[in-house]
């Protein structure tokens, strides 16, 4: 996470991470995300894999943009709360 936090603080624009759940809640964890793009897609698969799973204490968000789709899906924006 060393590079992560040390390429996030360089000038520049936004960056993008996709990844697996375990890298996303490391980024949570290390508190090196701004923004979250959370997808609710209307189909249920029971059990999943979260990527919260690994948070020691509980993470606020401010919900920021909502946008739903035809299909059903709705994307919710948010930006974690600083303290």
């Amino acid at each position: 996470m060393e590079k992560t936090t040390k390429l996030k603080k360089q000038d520049g624009k936004d960056i993008i991470a996709y990844g697996g759940a375990t890298f996303v809640s490391a980024l949570i964890k290390q508190g090196l995300i701004d923004e979250f793009h959370l997808f609710i897609n209307p189909i249920v698969i029971g059990d999943g894999m979260t990527i919260f799973k690994e948070l020691d204490n509980k993470q606020y968000l401010t919900l920021v943009k909502s946008t739903s789709f035809d299909c059903g899906i709705v994307v919710l924006n948010y930006e974690p709360k600083r303290e």
